[in-house]
């Protein structure tokens, strides 16, 4: 096995074995604390390791309690970064996404990203020339990320439930593959409600002005 997938095991039976201790009156959430950082680790030790060892095209790491991407990850697939074309993160805990992670898996048709607390993408979101769909739902967009708009293969865009109030809505008329870009739930000022739909080509889905989402 990887070093670097041993030491992610190692780290998660460090976690497990340290929730045993005693820790005095502090315990009982010191316990619960370590035992989810240690299932953490192992869950991501083992969904890596079996993308790896299966060969396959898909990189789940949905529901993992990350904060970043784990830097080993990289070393572990170095040999197979370009055979991944799909990688979901959903449901995790990311404030940002590096530009070592656009330009490593530059082989990518769908991206996963719904859930997390993202605002931006790096400029590096370029290198995904392959890429036909991303998820960016109930995530921290204020502003649209125009990056996405010089993607070539760019077929559907998903950005519901953000903050994003403008669009930039020539350069998605010219996006040459759209073909849907789901921006509901979003406070949309009214010159996109009126100049968007005689432009665009694609489906765009837009709610009522003033709808909410609703609870999860």
């Amino acid at each position: 096995m990887w070093p670097e997938l041993l030491a992610l095991q190692e780290e998660a039976q460090v976690l497990l074995r340290a929730a045993d201790q005693p820790g005095g009156w502090r315990q009982d959430t010191r316990v619960c604390m370590l035992k989810k950082m240690g299932e953490a680790v192992a869950r991501v030790a083992r969904k890596v390791n079996e993308t790896v060892e299966s060969g396959s095209d898909t990189l789940d790491l949905a529901e993992c309690k990350l904060v970043s991407f784990p830097i080993g990850i990289y070393k572990v697939l170095r040999n197979v970064s370009g055979q991944i074309h799909l990688i979901t993160l959903a449901n995790n805990e990311l404030k940002s996404l590096t530009s070592k992670f656009m330009t490593t898996f530059n082989q990518l048709r769908e991206l996963r990203l719904e859930g997390n607390f993202l605002h931006r993408l790096p400029s590096e979101v370029s290198a995904l020339q392959h890429l036909k769909a991303i998820d960016l739902s109930r995530n921290q967009f204020q502003d649209f990320p125009e990056q996405l708009t010089a993607l070539p293969a760019l077929e559907t865009i998903n950005l519901e439930e953000n903050e994003i109030v403008d669009v930039p809505v020539e350069k998605l008329a010219a996006m040459p593959a759209l073909r849907s870009i789901n921006l509901r739930f979003n406070p949309l000022n009214a010159e996109v409600r009126v100049i968007a739909p005689p432009l665009i080509k694609f489906d765009m889905l837009m709610s009522p002005d003033g709808a909410r989402a609703p609870l999860p």
